[in-house]
């Protein structure tokens, strides 16, 4: 009897090893070719509704299972990106920590750090020396700070 991970391993080998063959250059013309055969026989076939439904049906069950692999291929890329950035982060001397894991964050979340960013930009474009050297958020919030 198997176990639920060898299924999830079997499954994963399955959708990895068809994700690229999907993407190959022999996949590529494999599809051509059955468009080629079937423009080719639509006069033989008199163009009908059923030389018309075998195009629509192969594509349509293609475009379904493919959206789902490129799905799968876009989250596995997407995790392994996340990690290796964490550890970028992690490992440099002087990064926002912070950063690490922020996809868990929420969209505004996000979006609230993206304007921080986009003010840190704003700083090294008007500060000369802020263009060559380290920078931190929050040596953009102590310039940007009002004087007391």
């Amino acid at each position: 009897m198997t176990t639920h991970s060898e299924n999830v391993k079997f499954l994963e080998n399955i959708a990895y090893h068809s994700a690229r063959w999907a993407g190959s250059p022999w996949a590529y013309l494999l599809a051509v070719g059955f468009a080629l055969i079937w423009l080719i026989s639509g006069p033989f076939m008199k163009f009908s509704n059923n030389w018309e439904l075998i195009m629509r049906s192969a594509s349509g069950t293609a475009t379904f299972i493919m959206v789902f692999l490129i799905q799968r291929s876009q989250n596995k890329n997407s995790l392994a990106m996340q990690i290796k950035l964490s550890e970028i982060i992690a490992s440099l001397h002087g990064a926002n920590n912070r950063m690490i894991s922020i996809e868990d964050l929420t969209e505004e979340e996000i979006h609230s750090l993206q304007k921080d960013y986009q003010r840190m930009a704003t700083h090294i474009h008007k500060d000369e020396e802020a263009s060559t050297h380290s920078i931190s958020m929050e040596d953009v919030e102590e310039t940007s700070a009002p004087a007391l």
